[in-house]
């Protein structure tokens, strides 16, 4: 038997990852292919986020590889085809997995399908060979279908670009970072306004942050003034951004309902399975609350155990960057090490 790639390779430090934009057509079939000529100019002379979910993710891995001694390829179509034995990662959308060719062997994840209904077959494919899910309760609902092919991974948080902000001359009680996604008219009502006239009646200030609505030097002089983070959002994956607050010294009071939101939940399960808005969270970062019938009362929780909470010690521990490359890279070289092992016996 013959491995079939560059014995430059096998030195065990290189990753080719690969990512796509994820793309969806909005409001007529086509009409993402027009917005690649638009979103240069779009950008040019927009001042909020550029960079989705699924690019930080990449970035992020890239980064974390990198950072812990890793070359990495980035899209470097002609160095896989030319070592089909070697493993490649693929991040991104399903565009990227619609339009693989290539014969190596296939890490897949994160952020490729929003749950497996999407993919039931998915393994089917010889070449693809571990689905890598953000967040514990991903990883339970992708195993439901991908048995004993996923692996936990996390996004790591650079505590030197989100600085300790503790010290900061503060004015604002609580940063409400709304995040609602599905029916927001609806829990604008509901959650949002109740929680606003709660924290009025006891003469705390706030100030709100819209998803999207923002950049980062916006929302890090929004965390600068403010105490404390109220997160508002149904579910979440991995929750870069109420993450970043927690690594400048804000605890984070979320609501954290319990199950996935997303409406095509319908589509493939009986009932919604269970999710979290923070899915990376202990007692050190703050509290949660179900909905707006238990705020008051997980309110007085959080600011009498406010002195206790310690979030960016919780960040620095448990979202650095050395494991969340670790975690990758296990899963990434794991066909060479059985290649490897089978050469042996």
């Amino acid at each position: 038997m013959r491995l079939n790639y560059d014995p430059t390779l096998a030195a065990g430090n290189h990753v080719l990852l690969f990512y796509k934009h994820y793309e969806v057509d909005r409001f007529v079939p086509g009409d993402r292919y027009l917005k690649r000529i638009v979103r240069p100019l779009y950008n040019r002379f927009h001042s909020g986020p550029k960079v989705n979910g699924f690019g930080v993710n990449f970035e992020m891995l890239c980064r974390g590889l990198t950072e812990a001694g890793y070359i990495v390829h980035r899209n470097d179509y002609a160095l896989a085809r030319d070592n089909p034995d070697y493993p490649v990662g693929l991040v991104g959308g399903p565009a990227l997995i619609d339009s693989w060719r290539l014969p190596n062997p296939a890490i897949l994840g994160p952020t490729i399908y929003d749950q497996p209904g999407q993919a039931p077959r998915l393994f089917d494919d010889p070449r693809f060979r571990s689905y890598v899910c953000l967040a514990d309760w991903m990883h339970d609902l992708f195993e439901t279908t991908y048995r004993g092919r996923c692996t936990k991974w996390y996004c790591g948080i650079d505590a030197e670009t989100w600085p300790d902000l503790s010290d900061q001359p503060k004015d604002v009680d609580f940063l409400i970072y709304d995040k609602v996604r599905w029916e927001h008219d609806h829990y604008a009502e509901t959650l949002i306004a109740p929680l606003r006239r709660e924290l009025d009646r006891r003469g705390l200030t706030h100030d709100t942050i819209r998803y999207l609505g923002h950049d980062h030097a916006t929302f890090k002089r929004q965390l600068a003034r403010s105490r404390n983070l109220l997160f508002l959002c149904e579910n979440e994956t991995q929750g870069i951004a109420y993450q970043e607050a927690m690594a400048s010294g804000l605890p984070v009071l979320a609501w954290d309902r319990g199950f996935w939101a997303d409406p095509q939940w319908r589509d493939h399960l009986e009932a919604p399975p269970p999710a979290s808005s923070v899915p990376f969270f202990s007692e050190a970062c703050g509290e949660r609350f179900v909905g707006a019938e238990d705020f008051a009362q997980t309110l007085d929780l959080f600011l009498s155990r406010r002195p206790r909470y310690r979030p960016r010690d919780y960040v620095i521990q448990n979202l650095d960057f050395a494991r969340s490359a670790a975690l990758y890279a296990r899963t990434y070289f794991a066909p060479i090490e059985a290649v490897a092992g089978a050469l042996a016996a």
